[in-house]
């Protein structure tokens, strides 16, 4: 290792840093002599400590490695991992810093690209998960020393709190809902509703039932249905859930209609028996669920917020949080974020029996449902004549099967 005065044609001296790597000469040339000496004293600490391949290693793009990061390790991820994955990456990250040498990408350059997002109206939750991408990246980047450090591991990212206060549906509006599809003959679609406000399971994990899965006193929750596959839940945790007394009246409805179906089949399946697809739950969610939901007054609540309701029903029972938490499948502490206002308005108040309080809204739903529904609607060539009527669905989930979870219709740039 040396550092030497070269003369360029224009005559400026220059000073250039040799070293020898791997059996090759490497060399490096810097404008002042300050800069050339404190490279060469990087260099031989780099050699004293055995990353001296690290020397010249950054100079791809995180364009490029992102390439052979697809290829070895994002393939490994679930497919709808990958869709968010390659939504986030091909419009926040390669316009911005994608064509950057990885050893330029510095956290003050992190911070600034950060500040940039928020600039251009990028929302916080997604500049969460960009960052926790690009960190995810550069970490594979560390792992295969192409750089030193992670830099967006220093960076403080945006809050992951919740900003909007969830607002649980009533059982009052479950039960319209469940009558008004009742009323239609939709007993499939309304055990569906059931499950998700008084079980308060996930739709993908809803659509993945088995008939093994009812137990006598609880639902036993193990898969999920993500793009028409079944995989394990969110969590990969096996959690088995209360059945109260009006869902175990539904399921028992359901299982009669079916014909005593056999265990290992799907409590909903396509017409063909089948895990729901993307596009059938869509057209599912567009066309029975929201209908349905407006006539209800529930117009703002996706199918993943009936769940809410359940939550809201366990607290109202009085149950810990820890118990409440293993019940809807996740942490003690998402459950004290995300339902803290929830539990503030029940302090102090009796504790009110879940199957009571859906007895009630019941009782009251039945009485005027059917009076609801037109005769032409009830006679019109829709979708609703179309679809099966009581054995299983005609239509099926989509990537809005969790929350802030795209669809995407076209591939990453990097797979």
């Amino acid at each position: 290792m040396s550092v030497r005065a070269i003369s360029r044609k224009s005559g400026r001296v220059m000073w250039e840093v040799r070293w020898r790597d791997s059996g090759r000469n490497r060399s490096r040339v810097f404008d002042r002599k300050r800069d050339a000496e404190n490279f060469d004293l990087e260099v031989r600490r780099r050699a004293q400590i055995g990353e001296l391949d690290l020397v010249q290693a950054g100079r791809e793009t995180p364009a490029e490695f992102a390439q052979e990061w697809w290829g070895h390790h994002a393939v490994t991820l679930e497919e709808k991992t990958q869709l968010v994955y390659a939504d986030l990456w091909d419009r926040h990250v390669l316009p911005r810093i994608g064509q950057l040498p990885l050893r330029r990408i510095t956290p003050e350059l992190v911070e600034k690209y950060m500040s940039e997002l928020r600039a251009a109206g990028v929302p916080d939750p997604t500049i969460r998960k960009t960052l926790a991408l690009i960190q995810t990246v550069l970490q594979r980047a560390v792992v295969w020393r192409r750089i030193s450090s992670n830099p967006v591991a220093a960076v403080k990212k945006p809050s992951q709190s919740r900003r909007v206060a969830i607002s649980p549906p009533s059982p009052a509006r479950v039960e319209a809902m469940r009558a008004d599809l009742l009323a239609r003959s939709r007993i499939a679609y309304a055990t569906l509703v059931c499950i998700l406000a008084y079980a308060g399971l996930r739709p993908g994990e809803a659509l993945a039932l088995r008939w093994s899965d009812i137990r006598e006193r609880t639902i036993l929750v193990e898969r999920a249905v993500s793009l028409g596959r079944v995989k394990a839940t969110k969590t990969r945790r096996i959690r088995a859930v209360r059945i109260l007394a009006a869902l175990a009246e539904d399921i028992a409805r359901l299982r009669s209609v079916a014909g005593d179906p056999l265990p290992e089949q799907l409590l909903f399946p396509r017409r063909d028996g089948t895990p729901m697809k993307d596009d059938d739950y869509r057209n599912w969610k567009n066309r029975v669920y929201n209908p349905a939901a407006r006539r209800a007054g529930l117009a703002s609540v996706r199918p993943y917020d009936l769940r809410h309701a359940f939550v809201s029903l366990m607290l109202a029972e009085g149950r810990s949080v820890v118990d409440v938490a293993a019940q809807a499948g996740h942490a003690p502490t998402m459950t004290l974020d995300t339902y803290a206002h929830v539990m503030a308005d029940l302090d102090g108040a009796d504790d009110r029996s879940a199957d009571a309080a859906i007895a009630a809204a019941r009782d009251s739903a039945v009485r005027v449902s059917y009076a609801r529904v037109h005769e032409k609607e009830m006679s019109d060539e829709s979708f609703y004549e179309k679809a099966p009527r009581l054995r299983g669905f005609h239509e099926e989930p989509s990537c809005g099967l969790e929350p802030q979870t795209p669809s995407l219709p076209w591939r990453c740039s990097t797979n």
